[in-house]
């Protein structure tokens, strides 16, 4: 993660829950807006091994809960 992303991360944790909710809206209106190459096969593999890895934390964590 470069140092200008980590800035706007850290910048970002300090917004009221408004202010989040909006910045988060016009990135996503943004990056709707730009082109993406198409992902191969390997990539959405790895984003789903991904994702499941999340959602056993998660499910995990409640279960500890």
């Amino acid at each position: 993660m470069t140092a200008s992303v980590a800035n706007l991360l850290e910048s970002f944790e300090g917004l009221s829950e408004r202010e989040r909710h909006e910045a988060i809206t016009e990135i996503l209106r943004r990056a709707a807006m730009l082109e993406y190459p198409p992902l191969h096969d390997e990539a959405l593999t790895q984003i789903a091994v991904m994702t499941f890895e999340e959602l056993d934390e998660r499910e995990s964590a409640d279960e500890g809960a």
